[in-house]
């Protein structure tokens, strides 16, 4: 009986053709960009990519693939708010900053050409305040009733939705791994970003946690995947919404931490003084696969 209460909850089986087409055609784009584009592009002897842009490429299309498609699609379209939140997580937490790390600054370039009008529009975009305020503004949108009920029975809303999520959380990541390194914060600065952006979803995860009764209609059903109440599914969205997402941005800027104190140590070991862009400078040479040599560093500290 028990096996037959979960086959029927259980969302059937869906291919998300459209997905699946969606990725093929990112990993060719991918592809050709590497071998054919990159190698007219770059210098003689300079690697086009580095391992480590090839790894967040495609760990960015392993993810992606994986909250956009049977089963996690479906649980949280038909079944779990908590679901819906982890696959937002993944689309806006995860798939985000793995696509702005597998793109190296000459492919950036390229299409945004420096001084161009549509240079102009990333910079302000990439603005600290406005890529913030754009992703949470929109984060915050997406918890109202009607949108999350709209989304849930309205397809090409749906669809729309998630498309925003990347294009504002692809926004809100610039300031911190943007492939243009004049427009990221200082690695102190990338961390105070980071703990903001992991205080905000208090707000909407305080609501799921503090109602007393079933804040989405869409999700009201009583069909219950795994038995989990509606109210318990809430609960969890909420934990999801704030305790992982606080701990996953926490961990980053732990790593962050690390590395820059890292290369304070080593800059002031060789007798390096070093301003924050030139340690953050250091840091994107590390990541490109570059020598990671400072520019223009001072042997000697200046007078106090």
């Amino acid at each position: 009986m028990m096996a037959d209460m979960f086959a029927s909850a259980f969302p059937s089986f869906t291919p998300h053709w459209e997905v699946w087409g969606l990725v093929f055609a990112i990993a060719c784009g991918g592809i050709y960009v590497a071998r054919v584009i990159g190698p007219k592009v770059v210098d003689p002897g300079t690697p086009v990519v580095s391992h480590r842009q090839v790894v967040s490429f495609w760990a960015a299309l392993a993810f992606m693939t994986a909250a956009t498609v049977w089963p996690l699609h479906d649980i949280a379209e038909q079944r779990l708010y908590s679901g819906h939140m982890f696959q937002h997580l993944v689309l806006t937490m995860v798939v985000p900053p793995l696509l702005l790390l597998s793109c190296p600054t000459w492919l950036a370039e390229l299409f945004v050409a420096s001084g161009g009008r549509l240079w102009r529009i990333v910079r302000v975009l990439a603005t600290p305040i406005l890529a913030f305020s754009l992703f949470n503004a929109f984060n915050m949108l997406s918890h109202m009733q009607q949108f999350v009920n709209t989304s849930v029975s309205n397809g090409p809303f749906h669809f729309i939705a998630h498309v925003l999520f990347v294009v504002t959380a692809l926004i809100m990541w610039l300031p911190v791994c943007g492939p243009w390194p004049e427009l990221r914060l200082s690695i102190p600065g990338q961390m105070v970003y980071l703990f903001a952006q992991s205080i905000l979803p208090t707000l909407p995860a305080a609501w799921l946690w503090l109602s007393h009764s079933p804040v989405y209609d869409a999700y009201d059903q009583p069909i219950r995947l795994w038995g989990i109440t509606v109210m318990d599914d809430q609960a969890a969205a909420g934990l999801i919404m704030k305790v992982i997402e606080a701990a996953y941005l926490w961990g980053i800027i732990g790593v962050l931490f690390f590395r820059w104190a890292a290369r304070h140590h080593n800059a002031d070991r060789e007798g390096l003084y070093l301003t924050e862009r030139q340690i953050l400078e250091w840091e994107e040479g590390e990541r490109g696969g570059l020598d990671g040599s400072p520019v223009d560093a001072p042997r000697t500290a200046p007078p106090s």
